[in-house]
């Protein structure tokens, strides 16, 4: 029997990060997406983020490549949000995304930071929270990947 553990912390972008989710609305786009990833045989432990940007933390089934989840979710949910009222100003999701592969033992940790993403931002903007994670996965940071 394999057992698999598979964690990511996944956070993509709205286009040219423009502020398109509507806060009132966002909900509304996180049940579409936790569809998608439910339909991978995915488990989503917690989605969030701000008008800009989300975050999402998964576990992910292990026939499952992620990027075909995050090629899947970008695809499916755009179509969705651009046909949808409550997403007036939504015009699809950044060309790139992050993900970060997580231990089981860090999963809490990173459902508090997303789950507190509103307060966070008070104080940063997306492109130095973005940034700060991929410098602290000791990964090279290039501007040009922010589409």
């Amino acid at each position: 029997m394999s057992t698999v553990n598979s964690i990511h912390h996944i956070v993509i972008n709205t286009y040219r990060r423009e502020m398109t989710i509507p806060e009132k609305s966002s909900e509304e786009l996180y049940r579409y997406i936790w569809g998608i990833v439910r339909n991978h045989k995915c488990v989503l432990y917690r989605i969030g983020g701000i008008e800009n940007h989300i975050h999402l933390l998964i576990n992910l089934h292990p026939g499952v490549s992620l990027s075909s989840l995050v090629r899947d979710i970008k695809q499916f949910s755009s179509k969705w949000a651009k046909g949808n009222p409550l997403f007036p100003k939504f015009s699809g999701w950044g060309k790139e995304y992050a993900a970060f592969s997580c231990s089981y033992s860090s999963k809490d940790a990173i459902i508090e930071y997303i789950k507190n993403q509103r307060e966070h931002h008070y104080g940063t903007t997306f492109e130095q929270e973005l940034k700060s994670i991929v410098e602290a996965e000791e990964l090279p940071w290039d501007e040009n990947k922010l589409t």
